[in-house]
């Protein structure tokens, strides 16, 4: 029989990063692959992304448990409605492993559904150090589920000291990998006339989140990226945050800057096309992770603004700054013009993996034995 697996997605973000593992899962004849799509997949302020996953063909399910006001009360409430939502649809799809990756509210509800409901459940990129409360559910998600798939062998490390058994955590990579160095990506010409851009010119890629115990910050601290943005007057593609506590007051911060010639600004970027925009630009700039673990595949500098990304493994193409507009504009330009810098980065190696993790995730899921022992979790120390 085949095993059920289902894959809980939220953003665009996670969706990018596991669409090259799921369609591992579905062209595999030992695997029904079926989603639950919920969250800003389903705002209409951040994309509609759910398009795109209707788009790619999969088969899902819609929660309707979306994030109704910009702070923190409503991150609550969000992840209440979705459990309660998300234990009734299980019931119903049955499945036979639950997959989560990251750190994110609704991937923390599908642990605690699987765990009381008494079904498997895998995680990638647990073991990670980030910040904030983004910390406090990966290390969550990681004590209730019961597969390990961590990114690299450090973070492995860390979910062992954390008690869980050395015999259930796979190192994977990091499956946003896979796409860059299996499927193919659009031409410089074809993505540079797509998003209006010179080829010629450096290239600025802007992704902000809000930092969730900063979220009172959040206007504060994307100002000070885009006036520095503004003082260099390269283009710039700027995408939009997500939708966590201070998301919105970073669109509306973004949005008073949409009026410079030099600067273009969008919801939401298919992730093939995310990834040809990567293959082209001078720099990325901002919190997001893939300024971490893809940029290092592309040879592309990323300046990480804040804490968003504290503690996390990086390579050597990364240049860490403060919230201020002339430390943000030194690492500009520093990554767009220092010749020492550059030659470093050309070298830098990944630490995130060799972008094989769609196929490891395919092996390891369809031959686990799904048995008392893996869900009779102990501390093991």
């Amino acid at each position: 029989m085949k095993r059920k697996i289902l894959y809980i997605t939220g953003t665009r973000a996670d969706y990018g990063l596991m669409r090259s593992v799921l369609w591992e899962m579905e062209k595999n004849p030992d695997i029904d692959l079926e989603l639950i799509v919920t969250g800003m997949h389903l705002m209409k302020e951040f994309g509609m992304t759910v398009n795109d996953i209707e788009k790619d063909g999969f088969k899902f399910n819609e929660i309707d448990a979306t994030f109704k006001e910009d702070n923190k009360l409503s991150m609550v409430k969000f992840i209440g409605e979705f459990i309660k939502s998300l234990s009734k649809v299980i019931l119903k799809i049955n499945p036979d492993i639950i997959l989560l990756l990251g750190d994110r509210s609704e991937m923390l509800g599908g642990a605690i559904v699987g765990a009381y409901l008494n079904i498997p459940t895998a995680h990638l990129h647990g073991g990670e150090i980030t910040s904030t409360v983004d910390e406090y559910a990966r290390h969550a998600i990681t004590k209730l589920v019961n597969i390990h798939l961590p990114a690299t062998g450090k973070s492995a490390e860390r979910i062992i000291k954390m008690g869980e058994n050395p015999n259930n955590v796979f190192v994977v990579g990091a499956p946003g990998l896979d796409p860059i160095l299996s499927e193919k990506l659009l031409n410089p010409d074809e993505i540079s006339l797509t998003y209006n851009l010179n080829l010629s010119e450096p290239i600025i890629l802007v992704v902000q989140h809000p930092v969730t115990l900063e979220s009172k910050n959040a206007e504060f601290q994307a100002r000070e990226t885009l006036d520095a943005i503004v003082e260099l007057e390269k283009q710039t593609i700027i995408l939009y945050p997500n939708a966590d506590a201070g998301g919105r007051k970073i669109i509306e911060t973004i949005k008073k800057y949409e009026n410079y010639p030099f600067i273009n600004t969008y919801k939401n970027i298919p992730s093939i096309e995310y990834l040809s925009l990567m293959n082209i630009a001078s720099v990325i700039v901002g919190n997001s992770s893939s300024g971490i673990i893809e940029a290092p595949s592309f040879k592309l500098p990323a300046v990480n603004i804040g804490s968003r990304q504290d503690g996390r493994e990086q390579a050597l193409n990364v240049i860490n700054v403060d919230y201020d507009k002339n430390n943000i504009k030194k690492a500009i330009l520093k990554a767009i013009y220092n010749e020492e810098f550059k030659k470093i980065v050309e070298k830098c190696e990944n630490p995130y993996g060799n972008g094989k993790t769609g196929k490891k995730v395919v092996d390891i899921l369809s031959n686990i034995k799904l048995s008392d022992e893996l869900m009779n979790k102990k501390l093991n120390l």
